[in-house]
């Protein structure tokens, strides 16, 4: 099972069948996405269901449906095991942005998390788990795969919120910073966090 986000309403992946409630089911193989995405965003609707009777197709063929934007980031702690959020849009959010020319996702999401916040000593853990969420840009729907990854570093110099691309804060949150930090955050970041 998959869940693509559309805002914070998921459109989930899945081989299983059930009695629709509050949600709604469509074969992956006819569906019209277009008009699932419209759905999900004017209706009072909490989810959709897209069945496929192959539990390894199922992200494969979806992906083929919209565009695809591949993004790298980091959920950053720090020595004191505060995690680094940025505040773009009106939400709390990790630092990601797309991969350019023949990098790494690897390198993409270090690249990404000192140029929107300015923290450097970056170094990956491991590979969290990969989001994927619908957007809009320029009339057209996407689908961003964000690959995610556990980092750390030793930095304690001042952060720096790369406001061209729309950031107006970066702060280390505590835990319990971070947990209200998630109240007013996507979906997505959620299950990260």
């Amino acid at each position: 099972m998959f869940k693509v986000f559309v805002g914070d309403k998921p459109i989930i992946l899945t081989t299983k069948v059930e009695k629709e409630a509050n949600f709604k089911n469509y074969l992956l193989d006819t569906v019209n996405i277009g008009k699932v995405i419209k759905e999900l965003s004017t209706t009072s609707l909490k989810e959709v269901r897209l069945i496929h009777k192959k539990e390894d197709k199922l992200l494969k063929k979806f992906l083929k449906k919209l565009p695809n934007v591949i993004a790298g980031g980091g959920k950053v702690y720090n020595e004191n095991k505060d995690i680094l959020f940025i505040y773009r849009n009106d939400k709390w959010d990790l630092p990601k942005g797309k991969v350019e020319g023949n990098e790494t996702i690897e390198k993409t999401a270090i690249r990404e998390v000192s140029e929107e916040t300015g923290v450097g000593g970056l170094e990956i853990i491991k590979p969290l788990e990969t989001t994927y969420h619908i957007f809009k840009r320029s009339g057209r729907h996407k689908i961003k795969i964000t690959y995610w990854f556990e980092m750390k570093t030793n930095f304690n110099g001042d952060l720096f919120a790369q406001e061209e691309e729309g950031i107006t804060k970066v702060e280390w949150l505590n835990k319990n910073q971070a947990k209200d930090a998630l109240g007013n955050s996507y979906a997505n970041i959620k299950l990260l966090v």
